[in-house]
């Protein structure tokens, strides 16, 4: 009788198991099309620059500066919705040619948004919000000013991007293959250090050849040539991942898997934009700071 019982168990478990391999397929699924979707239109209007990426950027910095509000605000409406359009009215007036403006609607909202915050997400929660205003908003300035640049601007994005995905792929890749210890495990429990080092090696394997075939881009970046470059990608893919910890951080404190449900497979907006949120601030800013001391 018991191996009776011992194989009905067995079955029993085989059959609730099978169902996860159609779920795992439905979501790889709804993943794939929805990259499908979205990435010809984002690297579309980047690629024309001008409006469409004034306007894209108005999107996304508005977008995530709604799912960071939302994490951040407990629940105010009025709070979130503060957030979201100061941000998104600062990247537009940048766009206009308006920086001044741009800084200043964006520190009013950094001040009104966590004003407006119910008693209840406490000082540290509205410290994040106005954090998440400024470091929002400065950070999709910091990639329109990029990609304003005179007929520079496309190579210093595409740069930029290429170098954030293969951040994400090479840590993805190096942690599932290799595994051990984990990074910061309070903080994103599925990160490990060969993740970390297999991010950083793949983002210096991709500038390296970008920088080869584009020797512009070591000049206007003031780097020593692909060397230079090649370095530069290195360091931006540990600012990408500390971008991508920092989202962790949040999304741990609000007690949420995603940022949001908006990109069906992906999360939100900042699950899928963090590491270039970081990486387009520094890189915009030690390109601006070693321009203004030329």
């Amino acid at each position: 009788m018991s191996a009776g019982r011992s194989r009905s168990t067995s079955a029993a478990s085989a059959a609730t198991a099978r169902p996860s391999v159609p779920g795992d397929v439905s979501a790889l699924r709804t993943r794939v099309v929805s990259a499908l979707v979205m990435a010809p239109l984002v690297l579309g209007a980047l690629y024309l620059g001008g409006v469409y990426t004034d306007i894209l950027m108005i999107a996304v910095g508005a977008g995530m500066a709604f799912e960071w509000a939302r994490l951040t605000a407990g629940g105010t409406r009025t709070a979130v919705l503060t957030a979201a359009l100061g941000v998104g009215a600062g990247i537009a007036l940048f766009a206009l040619d308006r920086p001044g403006w741009a800084a200043g609607v964006l520190a009013l909202a950094a001040l009104a948004a966590p004003a407006l915050v119910g008693r209840g997400s406490g000082l540290r929660g509205r410290m994040w919000l106005a954090a998440g205003v400024i470091y929002l908003g400065a950070a999709c300035l910091g990639f329109l000013a990029l990609r304003h640049r005179p007929e520079v601007g496309l190579l210093l994005v595409g740069w930029l991007i290429a170098v954030v995905w293969a951040t994400d792929i090479g840590a993805y890749a190096a942690g599932k293959s290799i595994g051990g210890p984990k990074l910061l495990k309070r903080i994103s429990p599925n990160k490990t250090w060969a993740g970390l080092a297999g991010g950083v090696g793949s983002a210096a394997l991709v500038s390296a050849p970008i920088a080869a075939a584009q020797p512009e881009l070591a000049r206007i970046t003031w780097l020593p040539g692909v060397a230079g470059v090649t370095a530069a990608g290195a360091a931006l893919a540990l600012v990408a991942q500390a971008g991508d910890l920092l989202e962790s951080a949040l999304k741990r404190r609000a007690g949420a898997k995603d940022a949001s449900g908006l990109i069906p497979g992906h999360g939100g907006l900042l699950d899928r934009a963090d590491g270039l949120a970081a990486a387009s601030l520094v890189l915009a800013l030690s390109i601006g700071a070693l321009d203004a001391t030329a």
